[in-house]
């Protein structure tokens, strides 16, 4: 089982890597079009800002090589803002639009009473799909990390496989076919992100 992490300069890529190498997977940190395609799976992590992080993957044409790869069914996780880039567009983005491999736009928090933004810290998921198997052995109330100001909002709301409260009930993990997406770092949530992460490299 061999995973390519997608490295276009904007991911927390080391403790991905390490967690996806403890549960047996080689990993393969590249930017290389043909290590991506001949991986077996595919992650895209991302911090930063949409605009920037999608015309990163422009110029280098990762964005081609992405949409190839999830059409020919290869299980892809975005992670974070790697999860956002998936959509249309962002309420953040000035001039980039998104993939477009899932349908729908990333928008703001809105601030509220007691509610800060970003959303910061530890909050509680609640599954809404119970045979998403990237939540496979997690229940509603596990706790994972956040850090985001922005969240997404697909226009099919059956692709939603968790969401989370922070004043208002937003998704936080988003799943069609052989593409999930999570707005938290399972890389920093502890027990909880290294079951997400098991259960990626042992999909099928």
């Amino acid at each position: 089982m061999k995973i390519a992490i997608i490295d276009y300069g904007m991911g927390n890529i080391h403790s991905v890597a390490k967690a996806l190498e403890f549960f047996g997977a080689a990993i393969s940190v590249t930017n290389k079009k043909n290590d991506i395609a001949g991986c077996d799976k595919i992650v895209l992590p991302g911090v930063g800002a949409f605009d920037d992080a999608m015309a990163e993957l422009e110029k280098q044409g990762l964005d081609m090589v992405i949409k190839e790869q999830v059409k020919n069914k290869k299980p892809f996780l975005g992670i974070c803002l790697g999860l956002q880039l998936l959509l249309e567009d962002s309420q953040e983005a000035k001039d980039k639009k998104g993939l477009g491999i899932l349908k729908g736009r990333v928008v703001k928090f809105k601030a509220g009473a007691g509610q800060k933004i970003p959303h910061m810290g530890w909050n509680d998921l609640k599954v809404i799909s119970g045979d998403c198997s990237l939540l496979s052995g997690l229940p509603t109330g596990s706790q994972v990390y956040f850090c985001h100001s922005y969240y997404p909002s697909p226009l099919d709301e059956s692709i939603i496989a968790a969401t989370t409260d922070y004043g208002l009930e937003f998704p936080c993990v988003l799943w069609k076919e052989n593409v999930y997406g999570v707005q938290f770092h399972p890389e920093k949530s502890q027990a909880v992100g290294l079951k997400i992460l098991e259960n990626f490299v042992n999909l099928c």
